[in-house]
């Protein structure tokens, strides 16, 4: 199964917006991504419904900023998103009447609740700005000589 990147690759266009003064084109934006300008233009524009960006038309169109990233968590993004599962692992329901196949299933979903809320209660407790001041740091300790 394929991992969903959607967040980590929208929290990284997020602060390189909050960086930059001018408009990102989702061509730019795709370039940046390895991906096509639809796929941008899609993604961000699930994001601009919840008024986290805004979109210009046009020559000197492009995406900017909706809220400054220290009003915008990492949970708001998610479920922006439309909250894909956050966890790959499943259950196996090939035999429901089966009371081990029962045993299991009610151990993992515990499991899978407790850690899911653990993470989501994460998520909301980080914003974006926090990331731009990670990045800074790291920079900061990277030029040194």
């Amino acid at each position: 199964m394929r991992n969903d990147t959607r967040l980590s690759r929208m929290l990284h266009v997020l602060i390189h917006m909050g960086r930059h003064e001018e408009r990102a084109t989702s061509e730019t934006i795709a370039q940046m991504l390895g991906t096509n300008p639809v796929v941008v233009r899609r993604t961000l524009g699930l994001l601009k419904e919840k008024g986290y960006v805004r979109s210009e038309k046009g020559h000197q169109g492009g995406w900017t900023l909706g809220k400054p990233l220290s009003e915008i968590t990492l949970l708001e993004i998610h479920h922006a998103l439309g909250t894909p599962s956050i966890f790959a692992i499943g259950l196996s329901t090939d035999h429901p009447e089966c009371l081990v196949e029962q045993a299991v299933n009610a151990a993992l979903t515990d499991a899978f609740e407790q850690a899911q809320a653990l993470l989501l209660q994460r998520l909301g407790d980080v914003t974006l700005a926090q990331l731009a001041e990670d990045f800074d740091e790291r920079y900061r300790v990277a030029m040194l000589p």
